[in-house]
């Protein structure tokens, strides 16, 4: 059994997850809640569950209160929010599971396979740790993004991406200093994570950070060539974009 605490201060919102869990994840075990921090963490101390469904804001502060005081990290976390906000595109960098409300019966069963999958807490306390860098620097500049790759997941910051090319369905992510890495994920879901300030698509197998762009040359689309010295066809689809975002 998974021995779980839940920690949110709307009783109504617990009963809601108490009652998807019972009914489709008959591995968790709820041994306590909580409705804040303080509480949160003397519960915590006090059971050393194995899981924790942890809303975001909360009585007398928030989960990164919570998670801070709780460093390191011994116990997997799934965060529940209302809000589709700057916290879920933390989570997404650092590969950390989470669960907008309403909470979707299918969405917390996989949610809950991936912990059952993954046991060890070690891989976790990383991406705990750059989970709380990346909410303390709200700039995507700054923030780190956990890569998924065939040995495990490799983080990279953002500021040092020049670019991304789909191999199938795996990314190559192209770093400063020359370094390559295998992504385990297809470059559509890069498009959708990325911020769209920084890093546009700009043909189906590439994508590009604005910033690291050292030309653009004009044609029927035009091609770009990035700081590691690679040159880029600019799909004709997706110039007009392209020039848009290049000229903001």
């Amino acid at each position: 059994m998974i021995r779980t605490v839940l920690v949110d201060d709307e009783i109504g919102s617990v009963k809601v997850l108490e009652r998807l869990l019972k009914e489709s994840c008959p591995e968790i075990s709820v041994v306590g809640r909580a409705d804040g921090v303080e509480t949160a963490f003397q519960l915590i101390l006090e059971t050393k569950p194995d899981l924790l469904f942890l809303d975001i804001e909360m009585t007398q502060g928030n989960a990164f209160d919570l998670l801070n005081r709780l460093q390191p990290i011994s116990l997997q976390v799934i965060f529940v929010t209302a809000f589709d906000n700057y916290a879920v595109r933390a989570f997404r960098y650092s590969a950390v599971d989470y669960l907008l409300k309403p909470v979707d019966m299918d969405d917390l069963r996989r949610a809950v396979d991936k912990i059952s999958a993954k046991p060890d807490h070690t891989d976790f306390s990383n991406q705990m740790k750059v989970l709380l860098q990346n909410v303390e620097t709200l700039q995507a500049s700054q923030q780190k993004m956990a890569v998924p790759t065939l040995m495990g997941l490799q983080f990279v910051a953002i500021r040092d991406i020049i670019r991304f090319e789909a191999k199938g369905a795996y990314t190559s992510i192209f770093l400063c200093e020359g370094e390559e890495v295998l992504a385990t994920r297809n470059i559509r879901e890069y498009e959708d994570l990325l911020p769209a300030g920084s890093f546009c698509r700009i043909h189906n197998s590439h994508i590009i950070n604005l910033q690291r762009i050292k030309k653009y040359y004009k044609g029927r689309g035009g091609y770009v060539v990035m700081e590691d010295g690679s040159s880029i066809e600019v799909a004709i689809r997706r110039r007009e974009e392209f020039l848009q975002r290049l000229l903001k």
